[in-house]
C-alpha cells in the first residue's frame, strides 16, 4: 500500500501567493511613503537639536566672558607686581569690587613666580562662613601663602569686612601649597591666551563651574578665577524638542557636567566630602546613556531603548575653549512621528482591502510554486561544493520545505563551527581568548542556550571558571566538587550537563558545563555521545595550550634565575639586572600610550614587548664570565686581593733600614742626634710617599703629569729581597717568570718599590678573542679596539690610570661581557619572533654616532628599543648607591651627565628629552633610590643642555 502524502491545495497556494505580491507591493509603498515623510521630520527635529546645542553654547559664553574680562582687568592691576604681602593686601579693593559685581564668580586668586599666593573669595553663605570660622563682621576671606626669607611657606588667612577693614588675621601652618604646580598655572604660563578648566564640582559651594587662568601683563604673575556654570543646567530644560525629550552636557570621559534635573547628577564620595559628577552611564536615563557610546558627532541617529525608538544626536559644545565637551540630545521618535504613525496605518487598511479585492487574480502565482525547492536543492548543491555558508533566502511557505532547509542550515553551521574551532585551535595563543571563542562556536554546534568551560586548579580543590558563553550568569564562578569522585565522563550537575575534558595522558585538565535547551533532540542519547566526542578537541587544546604556558613560564624562571646570578656574583652590582628590566619597561609602555608627537606610531604588540622584556632581563648575561675581581675592582692595584698591602710592606722595610742606618751610624762614632734627625725626616719622607700611593690607588681624581711623575720618582727607591721570589707560584705564573727571568737573580738582590716587570704582562696566547675588525674568525661584526695583553699587573702602570681604577687591559675585561652576551644569545635557537632578542640585548652600549661597542652601530641602525635598553643601563647605573668605585650620584647630576651624552650623540638625544618630560625618572627614583638622591631636577635646563636650539 503506497504512503499518501499530504499536498497543498493549488488554489491555496495561489491565493496565498496573491496575497504575499499584494502584501508586498503594499508594504514597499507604504515604506517608501513612511521613510520618506519620516527623514524630513527627523531632520527638522535635528535641526532643532543643534539650535538647542548653539543656544546652551552661547548661554555658557554669556556666562564666561564676564570672567575672561575680569582677568583681563586684573592682568594689568599692580598688584601682579607687588613683592610684598601688605602692598598685595592693599589691593583687595578692587578684588571685593569685582566679586560683588559679578555673583558667578566664586574666588579669585593671583600666583607669583616665587611661590606666593593669594586668593580672596567673598564669605556670602553659612557653610562658608562655618568652614573657614570667619567672624561675624567678616564678608571676605583673604587666603595668602608667602615666602619667608629661610626658604619655608607661611599661610596666613586674612577676614575683612565689607568696607575692606581687617577684621582678623590667622595663621595657618597647614595651608603651604605651591600653586606653580597646579594645572590652571602651568596651562596659563605659556600662552598669553586665557585658559579655561573643564567643568568641575566646587568643593565649598557645591556649584559646578570653571577655572578660568590668565597670564599677568608683567609676564610671570598667573591670575585666576573660579566661576559657577549652574545656568547652563537650568537652561538645558527650556529647550525640549517635545515633552520627553532629554538634555545632558557630558565630558570626554562621559561625566554628566549639565542635566535638567542637576539632583541626580551630583554624588557625594562615601565617607567623604568630595562631591563628583555621575557618569552617563549611571544616570537611569537609558536613552542618553544608549547614544552616548554610539552616535558620531554632529550626526542624528535613530535606536530602540526597551521595545520605544528614539531619535539621537551628539553635538559639539566649543563655549569653553579646551573643555572637550559635547551636548547629547535624545527625543522619543512616537512623540516626533505621531501624526505620521496615525496616517500610516489608515493606508495599511486601504492596502488590505485592496488585497481582498484583487484575491481572484491568485493563477498569475502558480509559476512561484516551486521556488521554495529550487531554494532548498541550490543550497543543497553549495553544501557538495563545500560551500557551507547560511545565505538569506525568503522564508517557504511549505511546511516540509521550511524543516529541509532548517535541518539544512543546522547542518552547514555545525560543519562551520567545526572548521572555526579547528582554525582557532591553530592560530590563537592564549588559553583564555582560545576558550571564548572555541566555547561560542561550540555553542554554535551543539545549539545549546549557555555554555562554561572549567579549569582544575593544582593547588585547590575547587575549579575556576575560565569562560563563559551565552545566556549571562548561568553558571558559577567556581565548583566545588571534584570531577573525578563521579566516575563518569558525562554527568548531570544542578541542571546542567558536565562533560570531563581528559588530556592525551587520561589526567583531567577541566569540565565543559552545558545549559541545553528542554527538547527532545538534546535529551537523546546521540546528543550526548556526540557533545562528549566534540568536547575531546577542546581537552587536547587546553592540555596543549597549558603545557605551552608551563614552558614559558619556565623559561621566563631560567632567565630570572640567570640575572638574579649575575647579581649575586657581585655583592657590589647586586639588583641591576633587575632595576634595568623595570626602567626600561615603565620608559616603553609609556612611549606605547603616545598618540601625538614623535612617538605616536611606535608600538609593540604582545610578541614584541616579550621580546623587549626578554632583551631587558638577559641584557647583561654575558657578566657570567667577567671575572669578579676586575668587576669588583675598587683600587687600582687589586687583584684578587688589594695589592696595595704589598706596597706598605715594602714601605715598612725601608722604614726598619732607615732606622738600622741611623743604629748603625751611632755605632760607627757618628753624631747621634744628627744620625736620629736623618732617620726621622727619611721615616717622614717614607709617609708622605706612602700616603701619596695609597690615594693615588683610589682611583677618585683624575691624574696629571707631575703626580705620574712623582710616582715615578717614588717607585724608583729600592729594597733589598732576601727570598727567592719563584717560590710558591702555580704553573703558569712560574712559566711566565722564567719566559722573561731565565735564571734566579742572586740574593740578596735590588727590587723597586714600584716597578712594571715583564712577567707582569699576561698574553693573550690562544684567548685572543675574535672582536676586531677584519679578523677572520669575527663572525658576529664585532669592532673593537684589543689591548696588547690579557692582563697587565705592572704596578706602575695601574697605579697610573689617569681617571678611574681600570687600566685598558681591566676595561677591555669588563665590555668583553657585551661581547658573550651577543655570543651566547645568538647560539641560542629563538623563533621568530623573538629574533631580536640578542641585538636588543647586545646594543645598549651602542652609541647615536657610531662610537660605541661592541660593533660600533650608529644611531641610523639603531631601533627605539635598542635606545631605550641603553637610556634605562645608563641611568641605573649613573645612580646607583652599590657600585664600589663610586659614590651614589643624585638625581639631577646623573640626567645631567645624560644630557651632556645626549648633546655629544651618545645617546639618542630626543628620547632623552621625552624620559626627562614623561618624569618617569622621577617614578624610578621614587622606587628605587635613597632619599638623600633626590634633589630639585630642571627639566627644561637639561632639555636645552641635551638639545641646544640651532640658529
Amino acid at each position: 500500500m503506497s504512503r499518501v502524502h499530504r499536498v497543498w491545495p493549488a488554489r491555496l497556494v495561489m491565493s496565498c501567493l496573491l496575497m504575499l505580491v499584494m502584501i508586498v507591493t503594499a508594504t514597499v509603498l507604504l515604506s517608501i511613503g513612511w521613510v520618506g515623510t519620516r527623514d524630513i521630520l527627523l531632520d527638522s527635529a535635528s535641526r532643532t537639536a543643534r539650535d538647542a546645542g548653539q543656544i546652551v553654547s552661547e548661554r555658557a559664553r554669556r556666562m564666561i566672558e564676564p570672567g575672561a574680562a575680569t582677568l583681563r582687568i586684573l592682568a594689568f592691576d599692580p598688584i601682579v607686581s607687588a613683592k610684598v604681602l601688605d602692598e598685595r593686601l592693599s589691593r583687595i579693593g578692587v578684588f571685593a569690587e569685582e566679586l560683588s559685581a559679578n555673583p558667578l564668580v566664586s574666588a579669585i586668586y593671583i600666583a607669583y613666580s616665587n611661590g606666593d599666593f593669594l586668593l580672596v573669595r567673598p564669605l556670602d553663605s553659612r557653610e562658608l562662613r562655618q568652614r573657614f570660622q570667619a567672624p561675624a563682621e567678616a564678608n571676605f576671606l583673604v587666603q595668602t601663602v608667602t615666602q619667608r626669607a629661610d626658604g619655608s611657606r607661611e599661610g596666613v588667612f586674612y577676614y575683612f569686612d565689607a568696607e575692606n577693614k581687617l577684621q582678623m588675621r590667622r595663621p595657618m601652618a597647614d595651608y603651604q601649597f605651591d600653586p606653580r604646580v597646579r594645572p590652571w598655572y602651568v596651562a596659563a604660563k605659556d600662552t598669553i591666551d586665557t585658559v579655561v578648566s573643564n567643568p568641575y564640582v566646587f568643593f565649598s559651594t557645591r556649584q559646578v563651574g570653571t577655572s578660568m587662568s590668565k597670564l599677568a601683563s608683567n609676564g610671570e604673575t598667573i591670575v585666576g578665577l573660579d566661576m559657577a556654570l549652574d545656568d547652563l543646567a537650568e537652561g538645558l530644560s527650556g529647550l525640549n524638542i517635545t515633552p520627553g525629550t532629554e538634555l545632558a552636557l557630558l565630558n570626554a570621559d562621559g561625566l554628566v557636567i549639565a542635566y535638567q534635573d542637576m539632583s541626580k547628577v551630583l554624588v557625594q564620595q562615601p565617607n567623604t566630602d568630595t562631591i563628583r559628577f555621575k557618569s552617563i552611564k549611571e544616570m537611569d536615563v537609558p536613552a542618553l546613556a544608549a547614544l552616548e557610546g554610539s552616535a558620531q558627532m554632529g550626526q542624528a541617529m535613530t535606536y530602540h531603548i526597551g521595545g520605544k525608538e528614539w531619535l539621537g544626536v551628539s553635538l559639539p559644545f566649543d563655549a569653553i575653549e579646551g573643555s572637550d565637551l559635547h551636548l547629547l540630545v535624545a527625543a522619543p521618535a512616537d512623540e516626533l512621528l505621531g501624526d505620521l504613525q496615525r496616517s500610516r496605518n489608515r493606508l495599511i487598511l486601504i492596502a488590505i482591502g485592496l488585497i481582498a479585492f484583487f484575491l481572484p487574480f491568485g493563477w498569475l502565482a502558480g509559476n512561484a510554486i516551486g521556488k521554495s525547492m529550487e531554494n532548498i536543492a541550490e543550497r543543497a548543491r553549495r553544501m557538495m561544493s563545500f560551500d557551507f555558508s547560511r545565505t538569506q533566502s525568503p522564508p517557504p511557505r511549505l511546511r516540509e520545505v521550511k524543516t529541509l532547509g532548517e535541518v539544512i542550515d543546522n547542518v552547514g553551521s555545525t560543519i562551520e563551527a567545526f572548521l572555526s574551532i579547528s582554525r582557532v585551535l591553530g592560530a590563537e595563543p592564549r588559553i583564555e581568548t582560545m576558550l571564548a571563542q572555541v566555547l561560542s562556536k561550540f555553542m554554535t554546534a551543539t545549539r545549546c542556550d549557555a555554555a562554561a568551560v572549567y579549569l582544575v586548579q593544582q593547588d585547590a580543590d575547587t575549579l575556576l571558571r575560565a569562560a563563559e558563553c551565552g545566556i549571562p550568569d548561568s553558571f558559577a564562578d567556581t565548583l566545588a566538587h571534584r570531577p573525578s569522585d563521579t566516575g563518569q565522563d558525562t554527568y548531570w550537575h544542578e541542571g546542567r550537563l558536565m562533560l570531563q575534558l581528559r588530556g592525551r595522558s587520561g589526567r583531567l585538565e577541566g569540565l565543559l558545563a552545558l545549559r541545553l535547551p528542554d527538547d527532545q533532540e538534546h535529551a537523546a542519547a546521540e546528543f550526548m555521545s556526540f557533545a562528549s566526542r566534540l568536547s575531546g578537541m577542546l581537552a587536547v587544546a587546553i592540555e596543549t595550550r597549558q603545557l605551552i604556558e608551563a614552558q614559558k613560564k619556565l623559561f621566563n624562571a631560567v632567565i630570572r634565575v640567570l640575572a638574579d646570578a649575575i647579581d649575586a656574583k657581585s655583592p657590589y652590582t647586586g639588583g641591576h639586572c633587575e632595576r634595568v628590566p623595570e626602567l626600561a619597561m615603565m620608559l616603553a609602555d609609556k612611549l606605547i600610550q603616545e598618540n601625538t608627537g614623535n612617538y605616536a606610531a611606535f608600538s609593540l604588540n604582545e610578541e614584541e614587548r616579550y621580546a623587549f622584556y626578554l632583551a631587558a632581563w638577559l641584557h647583561d648575561c654575558g657578566k657570567v664570565t667577567s671575572p669578579e675581581h676586575i668587576v669588583d675592582k675598587a683600587t687600582k692595584l687589586e687583584v684578587i686581593y688589594n695589592r696595595i698591602h704589598e706596597v706598605r710592606m715594602r714601605f715598612e722595610v725601608l722604614w726598619r733600614d732607615a732606622e738600622l742606618d741611623c743604629a748603625r751610624a751611632i755605632a760607627q762614632g757618628d753624631d747621634a742626634l744628627a744620625a736620629q734627625a736623618s732617620c726621622l725626616a727619611r721615616q717622614a719622607q717614607l709617609q708622605a710617599d706612602f700616603a701619596f700611593v695609597a690615594q693615588c690607588n683610589q682611583g677618585g681624581e683624575f691624574l696629571s703629569e707631575q703626580v705620574l711623575a712623582r710616582l715615578q720618582q717614588i717607585g724608583s727607591q729600592t729594597w733589598l729581597r732576601h727570598f727567592d721570589d719563584s717560590l710558591g707560584l702555580s704553573a703558569e705564573e712560574l712559566q711566565r717568570l722564567s719566559r722573561h727571568r731565565p735564571a734566579s737573580a742572586e740574593l740578596p738582590a735590588s727590587e723597586y718599590v714600584l716597578a712594571d716587570k715583564p712577567e707582569h704582562q699576561v698574553a693573550w696566547g690562544e684567548r685572543k678573542p675574535p672582536v676586531e675588525r677584519g679578523d677572520p674568525h669575527n663572525v658576529y661584526g664585532f669592532d673593537m679596539k684589543l689591548p696588547a695583553n690579557r692582563q697587565h699587573l705592572g704596578e706602575l702602570h695601574n697605579l697610573g690610570v689617569r681617571r678611574g681604577t681600570l687600566t685598558d687591559e681591566d676595561r677591555f675585561a669588563i665590555n668583553d661581557h657585551i661581547v658573550q652576551t651577543l655570543i651566547m644569545l645568538k647560539k641560542l635557537p629563538w623563533p621568530a619572533h623573538l629574533e631580536r632578542v640578542p641585538d636588543i640585548a647586545a646594543n645598549h652600549h651602542e652609541k647615536m654616532d657610531g662610537t660605541g661597542y661592541p660593533r660600533r652601530i650608529g644611531g641610523e641602525q639603531l631601533q627605539l628599543t635598542d635606545r631605550i635598553m641603553a637610556i634605562a643601563d645608563i641611568f641605573e647605573a649613573l645612580t646607583a648607591a652599590d657600585r664600589p668605585y663610586k659614590s651614589a650620584k643624585s638625581v639631577s647630576e646623573s640626567l645631567r651627565i645624560m644630557a651632556l651624552m645626549g648633546k655629544d650623540q651618545h645617546i639618542d638625544a630626543q628620547l632623552f628629552v621625552y624620559f626627562l618630560r614623561s618624569r618617569i625618572w622621577s617614578d624610578y627614583a621614587q622606587r628605587f633610590m635613597s632619599p638623600a638622591q633626590l634633589d630639585e631636577v630642571d627639566v627644561e635646563q637639561l632639555v636645552q643642555l641635551a638639545m641646544p636650539p640651532t640658529h
